[in-house]
């Protein structure tokens, strides 16, 4: 609520905020309710609804980039933001600023790339349904220019000066000359104009190295990641002489992929949990089934936070949902101590990515063009071994400390069940119609939505019609910073492939490196620094593009290589320096950095444990797929 009233102050423009609030619901809502009619029509008539594929795939473009406009609105972008924690608040305030003006300069540059596409990328006679396609790419200008002028607003408040965040406006503009002269001319530039075109393109060579340098810096120092990915994306492309307009190409194509559909669907499935008192059912139903047991109310623990983060597809969410309230049975009403507490909440916040309906999941299937389902299947042993080794050592803790245990009580036990038997039933609900081939992951994903609306608004009654509005606007600006990384870090892929660089990397790789479980090892290591520096959703666009073919080179099954990826960048979250986890923690449970560090020390060495044998013994990753494999 604070964020939004500051939102409000900051952008008082009452009619563009109901329109693109308007807007974003709208579509997010069509997004759900349409696979969900779609599934319905295909398995009562026999037949789909038409043209919903194309109607789904534009929707989510709407959201994507309208979700990304109210990220911007909020201040919910995705970054490192590592200057966060150092200097005064002047000195917090200026790195403030200058990646407001920076953010500001490069999506200037993406809109106008977005006006040259729309005009001559997309056809004005395809309809999307009876929607023009060139209207549905109208929304990438219009929301990349949207974000640049928050960004630049932002700066001229910050600083109390209007002078340089008019400038950034101004340079992104001049910056973008060659997409002008498109928007202007088309193909056929005034001969006149040439010598000036191709001055920027010489710059853009010139600076490549030391602007993709302060771009690197400028994420270290709090700039949106999508930012610096998309900023990157046009100085090499431009450098390289590329036509920079393939930028936002790149994000039409990323928005309308039908696999990613089902990432705002999940994360809304995961903040109308969230939001409602689901949570506390679950609670009150595991710690009556578990408490009676040694270490039952870790086990009620871990398995709360793996069912949520599962559905949120981010740890994050998972901590600051559920981690006061678990953290007030464990250590008032249970009496573990302080330490053992945090330090279990704030590792076990990211152990669903392994399970249905894991965002990441899905993610890598689709970035490795591997069968996600078969990814899922992957990684259900991973999962329940990091799921099983925090229970052990909870329930070995639990024995040395004597923690008194609660007698069972079949009566209470069935009264909770009753209580939370819906919210329970949503993961055997997704797992039975994606497994069985009933439904496709996009209709089980709308279908999830549409399940979870009912349960929480209309059978438990947690969230008032009226506050409606409060669970969306909490979801899309999550909505929109993962989009909006998904879509610029798939323009900067499209450089990354294009020059060819992870076949040179394979080269070098078999020349340096011959062995492949040191091959292992390395991946290991380079990966918990990726996991430790970017989020997951930035480096399954980035960095496994440049895995993918290594591991073919070494014969590694590409499933068990996804399952790596995820367990690393999982421990990669918890890892110091920078782990995002112990960030999240030390704001959660107002603690110094430095201790939460140490309290998640222990359960930290036993997901590297898992990482290890995840990695070394393919066979947790592939007996799964395997046996569907088999004839």
């Amino acid at each position: 609520m604070d964020r939004e009233l500051k939102a409000e102050k900051l952008f008082p423009w009452g009619a563009l905020h109901r329109l693109e609030q308007g807007l974003g619901y709208t579509a997010l809502i069509g997004l759900a309710l349409l696979p969900v009619a779609d599934a319905a029509a295909r398995i009562i008539f026999r037949t789909g609804i038409p043209a919903s594929n194309e109607l789904m795939t534009h929707c989510l473009l709407v959201v994507g980039l309208v979700s990304g406009m109210f990220a911007t609105k909020t201040e919910e972008h995705l970054s490192i933001a590592l200057t966060a924690n150092f200097g005064n608040l002047k000195t917090k305030q200026g790195f403030a600023i200058a990646h407001n003006l920076l953010s500001a300069f490069i999506l200037t540059q993406v809109a106008w790339c977005g006006g040259s596409f729309v005009l001559i990328g997309l056809s004005p006679w395809r309809m999307i349904g009876f929607i023009p396609n060139q209207l549905f790419g109208l929304v990438i200008p219009l929301g990349y220019g949207v974000m640049a002028f928050r960004f630049a607003w932002n700066a001229a408040v910050q600083g109390k000066g209007k002078v340089f965040p008019v400038l950034a406006l101004l340079l992104g503009t001049l910056w973008s000359t060659p997409m002008l002269a498109k928007i202007l001319w088309g193909f056929e530039v005034p001969d006149r104009l040439y010598p000036l075109i191709d001055f920027w393109y010489t710059l853009a060579f010139y600076l490549r190295i030391p602007g993709a340098i302060l771009l690197v810096t400028a994420a270290l120092a709090g700039t949106p990641l999508f930012v610096v990915m998309g900023g990157l994306a046009l100085l090499l492309i431009q450098a390289a002489g590329g036509e920079v307009d393939v930028v936002a190409n790149q994000v039409y194509t990323t928005l309308t992929k039908d696999s990613f559909i089902a990432i705002p669907l999940f994360t809304l499935v995961g903040f109308f949990l969230s939001e409602s008192k689901a949570g506390e059912r679950l609670v009150h139903t595991f710690r009556s089934l578990f408490s009676w047991l040694p270490g039952g109310m870790i086990i009620a623990t871990v398995l709360i936070c793996a069912f949520f983060a599962s559905f949120t597809g981010a740890s994050g969410v998972t901590i600051l949902a559920l981690g006061g309230i678990l953290y007030t049975i464990l250590t008032s009403h249970v009496q573990y101590p302080q330490g053992f507490s945090i330090g279990l909440l704030t590792s076990v916040g990211s152990i669903g990515l392994l399970f249905p309906p894991s965002i990441p999941i899905i993610l890598v299937g689709t970035a490795a063009m591997t069968n996600v389902f078969h990814m899922f299947l992957g990684g259900i042993i991973p999962g329940l071994m990091l799921v099983i080794g925090l229970i052990i050592f909870g329930v070995i803790a639990s024995i040395k400390t004597k923690i008194p245990v609660e007698p069972f009580n079949p009566s209470k036990a069935r009264r909770a069940l009753q209580e939370s038997v819906f919210e329970i039933l949503l993961p055997v609900l997704l797992i039975g119609g994606y497994f069985s081939g009933l439904l496709s992951l996009i209709e089980i994903s709308g279908v999830a939505a549409l399940y979870i609306f009912i349960v929480e608004v209309l059978i438990h009654r947690d969230i008032p019609f009226r506050d409606l509005g409060r669970v969306f606007s909490k979801a899309i600006p999550i909505i929109g910073g993962v989009l909006s990384i998904l879509a610029l870090a798939q323009a900067l892929s499209y450089y990354i492939v294009d020059t060819q660089a992870p076949e040179a990397l394979v080269h070098w790789m078999q020349r340096t490196i011959t062995s492949k479980y040191l091959f292992l090892l390395f991946l290991n290591i380079s990966l918990l620094v990726v996991g430790c520096l970017m989020d997951i959703f930035s480096a399954i666009l980035i960095v496994l593009p440049l895995i993918i073919p290594l591991g073919a080179a070494y014969g590694i099954d590409p499933v068990h290589l996804g399952i790596i990826f995820i367990t690393n960048l999982e421990v990669g979250f918890l890892t110091p320096p920078v782990g995002m986890n112990l960030f999240l923690a030390a704001y959660r449970f107002n603690k110094p950095f430095a201790t939460i560090c140490r309290y998640v020390f222990p359960f930290l060495i036993i997901q590297f444990v898992v990482v290890l044998l995840v990695t070394y013994i393919p066979g947790f990753s592939t007996f799964l797929p395997g046996l569907l494999s088999t004839p």
